[in-house]
């Protein structure tokens, strides 16, 4: 499986099936990603390959651990190993390839943004409006 930030200067291969998703609904990973959740696996390290952009990767670290690597020239959230697990927490997002995967786990429910709860009443679109004009007709 293949994936790459937006720009695409950072890629990566992983040799190994994408068993399971989570998202992650808590105010950190929010902030992080600019959305509702994050969507993510995890990958064993020695199935995880960078193929370029590597050096184009930054990150930003909080005092409670927490991690955020990204892709210095478009911003993309990019796949960075957890301490010590073995493991590479990788942003679903990224894969190029369909993953055959569905989400299984939502973390941090608790801690999920208000307006991210569905109404029946959500207006839901196969494609993107014509105009900010025709979904503010919609709605």
């Amino acid at each position: 499986m293949k994936g790459k930030c937006l720009c695409g200067n950072v890629k990566f291969e992983i040799e190994e099936e994408i068993r399971n998703l989570y998202q992650c609904h808590c105010s950190l990973c929010r902030k992080a990603t600019g959305a509702a959740a994050n969507a993510a696996t995890f990958v064993r390290a020695t199935a995880f390959r960078w193929v370029s952009g590597e050096s184009d990767i930054r990150s930003y670290s909080k005092p409670s651990g927490f991690r955020s690597d990204f892709c210095s020239v478009c911003g993309s959230p990019v796949p960075n190993s957890l301490k010590d697990s073995g493991m590479v927490w990788v942003p679903a997002g990224l894969l190029d390839e369909p993953v055959a995967s569905k989400v299984s786990v939502h973390l941090y429910t608790k801690s999920a943004a208000t307006w991210e709860q569905e109404s029946t009443e959500c207006v839901r679109l196969d494609g993107g409006p014509e105009s900010l004009e025709s979904l503010n007709k919609l709605l």
